[in-house]
C-alpha cells in the first residue's frame, strides 16, 4: 500500500523507517560477525606469530573500523539518503546537478553491485553451507557441489525472507546477534574458568615469536579487517532507520566496540586450551575450543557458527539490495531496480538481482581471489569516501551535521586506505589486482553511453512492464531520500 501522498496529491510509494536503534545495532554487529571469529582466525595468528601481538592486531583493527565507521556516521546523518557510499559520491561531486558529476558514484556503484556486496554475500554464504553439510559427512570433507547447492538453497531462502518483509527480516537478524553474542560469551567465560583454574600455559607465551617481517604482519591485518567488514552496513538503509541523526552515530559508536570486545575476548578463551600452533593447524577453532572444553555440549558450537552465518548473509543481502535500490532511483542500473511491492514495500528486484550476481560468483573454485579482490575495491572505496568528507568540510562549511567528527579522523582513515590497497600491490603483486583495476575502469565505458547519453532500449520498457505485472511492483518517489 501507499506511505501517505506526494506533492501532486497522488499516493507515494516508499520504504518504511521499520528500523529502531536495537535494530540497527543488530544489524551493525550481525553483519560483522560471521564465520571467522569462530572458523579460523589463524589468518591473524600467522601473520603476527605471537600471541601478544594477535591481540593487538584484532584491537589495531577494531579502532581502524571505529574511525571508518564514524566518518561514515557524520556523512549519514549530514546526507541521510540510503545507498552508503553511492549516497555521498553523488551530493559530493554534485551527482544530482550534473551528469559527469554521477561517474563517481557510478564507478562505485559498478565495483559494490559486481565485486564487493555479491563477493561478501558468496564468501559468507559459502562458510554457512560447509557448516551445515559437515555433520553429514562425519569423517571427511563433504564434496563441493553439494556444499555450493546448499548454499545456493540457504541465499534462496534468505533472499525470500528479505523479499516477504523488513520487519521479518529484523527479527531475524536481531534473533541471530543474539544467539551470536550468546555464543562468544560462552566461549569467553569458559576460556576464562580455565584461566582461573590455572591453564595459563598458551596465553603466558605474550610475544614469544613475534613476527620480524612487516609484510606477514600486514598480511595479519588484512585478515583482521575482513572480519570487521560490514561495519557501514547500516548507511546503506538509512532512509529505513528512524531518526537516523541521533541512531545511526549511536548505532555505530556501541555496535563496533562491541564487536572488537568479542573478538578479542573470544581469541583469549581459544588461548586458554589452545596452543597458537593448535589453532593455526585448526580449519574450525571454535569446534576444536568446543570439544576441549564443553564436552557432550560440545554440538552447540557447530549450530551457532551455521546460525550465525546465516544472520550474516541476512545482514550482508538486505544491505546490499538497498545499493541495487538507489542505484536503480538514480538511473545509474535499470529504473525497474528501484521498485518496490505495492503491498509489502519490499526492493524485490534489487534483492533478486543481489542474489543472481552472488549465486553466480559461489561458481568459481578459487574463493580467495575473490576475497583479494574484495579487500582490495573495498578499502579503494573506503579511502574516496573518506576524502568526500574532507572535500565536503571545505566546499560545504553550512551544511548542517547532526554529528561531527575530528578532521584527523578522516584524515588518517584516508592515509590507512591508501596503504592498504598500495601494501598487497607492491608486496605481492598479483593479477587479481590488474582485474580488480581494470574491471573498476570498465565502468567508464558503461556510464558514458548509458549513464552520461541516457541511451535507452525499447525492450527495457517491455521488460519493467512485465516484471511489473508479474511482482506486483510499482515505482518509488525520491521524497524520502531528502526526508
Amino acid at each position: 500500500m501507499a506511505n501517505g501522498k506526494g506533492a501532486d496529491g497522488a499516493p507515494k510509494m516508499e520504504m518504511k523507517r521499520n528500523i529502531g536503534l536495537l535494530s540497527g545495532i543488530g544489524l551493525i554487529v550481525g553483519t560483522m560477525i560471521g564465520s571467522g571469529i569462530f572458523i579460523s582466525p589463524k589468518g591473524v595468528l600467522e601473520g603476527c606469530g605471537s600471541v601478544g601481538l594477535s591481540l593487538i592486531i584484532w584491537t589495531m583493527c577494531g579502532v581502524l573500523a571505529t574511525m571508518g565507521a564514524l566518518v561514515y556516521a557524520e556523512l549519514g546523518t549530514a546526507v541521510p539518503r540510503s545507498g552508503g557510499e553511492h549516497a555521498y559520491l553523488m551530493y559530493t561531486y554534485k551527482g544530482d546537478k550534473s551528469r559527469i558529476g554521477k561517474l563517481p558514484a557510478f564507478l562505485f556503484d559498478w565495483t559494490g553491485l559486481f565485486i564487493i556486496r555479491p563477493t561478501m554475500v558468496a564468501v559468507i554464504s559459502l562458510a554457512m553451507g560447509t557448516y551445515i553439510v559437515k555433520p553429514f559427512y562425519p569423517g571427511c570433507d563433504p564434496p563441493t557441489s553439494v556444499i555450493k547447492l546448499v548454499t545456493a538453497v540457504g541465499m534462496l531462502l534468505i533472499t525470500f525472507i528479505n523479499c516477504y518483509s523488513v520487519r521479518l527480516a529484523t527479527i531475524i537478524q536481531n534473533t541471530m546477534t543474539v544467539l551470536k553474542l550468546i555464543a562468544i560469551a560462552v566461549i569467553t567465560v569458559g576460556g576464562l574458568y580455565k584461566l582461573a583454574a590455572g591453564n595459563t600455559e598458551y596465553i603466558s607465551e605474550g610475544f614469544e615469536g613475534t613476527s620480524q617481517n612487516p609484510s606477514t604482519v600486514i598480511f595479519a591485518f588484512y585478515n583482521g579487517l575482513w572480519a570487521f567488514d560490514g561495519w557501514n552496513s547500516l548507511n546503506f538503509v538509512t532512509e529505513e532507520l528512524e531518526n537516523p541523526s541521533r541512531n545511526l552515530p549511536v548505532a555505530i559508536m556501541v555496535g563496533i566496540p562491541v564487536t572488537t570486545l568479542c573478538y578479542v575476548l573470544a581469541n583469549i578463551g581459544y588461548f586458554s586450551v589452545m596452543s597458537k600452533e593448535e589453532i593455526i593447524l585448526s580449519h574450525a577453532v571454535a569446534v576444536t575450543w568446543g570439544d576441549r572444553v564443553l564436552g557432550v555440549m560440545s554440538w552447540c558450537i557447530p549450530m551457532f557458527v551455521a546460525l550465525s552465518t546465516f544472520g550474516s548473509v541476512n545482514g550482508s543481502l538486505f544491505s546490499s539490495g538497498r545499493l541495487c535500490y538507489v542505484a536503480g532511483r538514480d538511473s545509474h542500473f535499470p529504473k525497474m531496480l528501484s521498485f518496490i511491492h505495492h503491498e509489502r514495500l519490499t526492493p524485490i528486484p534489487a534483492m533478486l538481482f543481489t542474489l543472481t550476481i552472488s549465486i553466480l560468483l559461489l561458481i568459481p573454485g578459487d574463493i580467495s581471489t575473490l576475497i583479494d579482490c574484495f579487500s582490495f575495491a573495498s578499502w579503494l572505496v573506503y579511502g574516496v569516501t573518506s576524502l568526500s568528507l574532507i572535500v565536503l568540510r571545505f566546499t560545504e562549511k553550512d551544511l548542517h551535521r547532526p554529528y561531527k567528527v575530528p578532521i584527523i579522523v578522516p584524515v588518517i582513515v584516508f592515509l590507512a586506505s591508501c596503504y592498504l590497497v598500495l601494501a598487497p600491490i607492491l608486496q605481492n603483486p598479483g593479477m587479481q589486482f590488474l582485474y580488480a583495476i581494470i574491471f573498476i575502469g570498465s565502468g567508464v565505458f558503461i556510464f558514458v553511453p548509458f549513464v552520461y547519453m541516457r541511451i535507452h532500449f525499447r525492450f527495457m520498457d517491455r521488460l519493467t512492464e512485465l516484471c511489473q505485472k508479474v511482482l506486483l511492483l510499482l515505482p518509488t518517489t525520491r521524497e524520502q531520500a531528502t526526508q
